[in-house]
């Protein structure tokens, strides 16, 4: 195997398949990525097992030449100092070769690196995922989507399916829900191409969070296509692989409110920066709580009190009230979380009463919901 590289886009590259390397991997050569070269270009892999990603750097683009193949071939190398050893290589022309079978020598400038690689055949093969269960997202929407969402994943393994963001394909839209018991995010989008039959899986909230940081905020089109055991997401020359959660994820619908009691429109970032400020004399307790109370006035007091420390109260004009007067303490993180997560516009939050969950909507848009457990202070 040998070839020359652009040194920034095998940066750009390895960037990409780092996020799937662990340097705790089960199976040794998963610390490792995996290089093919051809005529057609390179293609990088990385996986932990859990997630798989696959960069493709062509040959040629726009005219210009990234890549020239003397020899066609594949190694694994491990990942982290190859990384470390081309992102501070000195020029940005990169020769790589492989002799004597493992021998690999990358050379830059006047400087020459030797690295004892891994036998290519020995790396897993990519899952195999059959295409008829297919559709795609623009790549800024599903940013805003797992945004909206993974914040609410639990983090304890205890009941492993919440630790995923549930997706169900069914009547042309595609509803996304995570939940760790005491809140909820749930987020509605249309599909202008979705799949005749209904689906339903779990992917890992880890998995979500990779994927976030590798998709480019541009209304490109992202192709998902789901198999039982895994999800294949293309996103332009990057294939990403994550497997699924297993069990069955919990009916979440039953437990959004029918009915409310309250009902509140308030500016969501007015109210964000004002429980941010209660908070400031709640982080010493166990469940950061601040008081919520609407007296059926123009305006809600929000509220927190710590014995050792002091207490803070602050009054929130609202936009409007409706319905009956309401005293209600909830954690003031899981607050701030479905605040962010609806952006700063106008919200209306809706109460069934002091020990019941209540709901967050955007005034102007009806697909996201939030939802938070009242903690009780008595």
């Amino acid at each position: 195997m040998k070839f020359e590289i652009s040194r920034d886009r095998l940066i750009d590259g390895l960037s990409d398949v780092m996020k799937a390397v662990s340097s705790k991997a089960a199976v040794p050569i998963l610390t490792g990525i995996k290089l093919e070269v051809d005529d057609e270009g390179l293609y990088l892999t990385g996986s932990d097992s859990d997630i798989t990603i696959r960069t493709f750097v062509p040959a040629e683009e726009d005219g210009e030449q990234l890549i020239r193949t003397d020899e066609r071939g594949a190694i694994v190398l491990q990942a982290k100092y190859f990384s470390e050893i081309v992102r501070k290589l000195p020029t940005n022309l990169v020769e790589i070769e492989v002799s004597n079978h493992l021998q690999t020598h990358i050379r830059s400038g006047k400087s020459e690196f030797h690295l004892i690689g891994s036998d290519a055949d020995d790396y897993p093969q990519l899952p195999e995922i059959d295409d008829d269960r297919h559709f795609a997202i623009p790549s800024d929407l599903l940013k805003t989507i797992i945004r909206e969402t993974v914040f609410a994943v639990s983090t304890s393994e205890s009941r492993p399916a919440l630790t995923g963001v549930h997706w169900e394909v069914k009547e042309g839209e595609l509803v996304c829900v995570a939940t760790d018991s005491h809140r909820l995010a749930r987020r509605k989008t249309s599909l202008e191409n979705a799949p005749e039959d209904e689906y339903s899986i779990v992917i890992p909230g880890k998995s979500l969070q990779e994927l976030n940081k590798i998709l480019e905020d541009s209304g490109d089109a992202v192709g998902i296509t789901m198999s039982n055991k895994q999800v294949l997401f293309r996103a332009g020359h990057v294939l990403f692989y994550s497997r699924l959660l297993e069990g069955n994820y919990p009916d979440t619908s039953r437990l959004i409110p029918s009915e409310y009691k309250t009902d509140i429109t308030v500016n969501g970032r007015t109210l964000l920066q004002s429980i941010d400020r209660a908070s400031l004399l709640a982080r010493e307790e166990r469940n950061n709580v601040v008081r919520f109370t609407a007296d059926g006035s123009n305006t809600v007091e929000i509220s927190s009190n710590s014995p050792e420390i002091g207490k803070v109260e602050e009054q929130v004009e609202t936009s409007s009230m409706e319905g009956e007067e309401l005293k209600i303490a909830f954690s003031a993180k899981y607050m701030m979380d479905a605040l962010r997560a609806i952006e700063g516009q106008d919200i209306v939050i809706r109460f069934t009463g002091a020990m019941r969950p209540f709901v967050l909507k955007s005034v102007e848009d009806d697909t996201l919901l939030q939802l938070i457990l009242p903690v009780r202070t008595y």
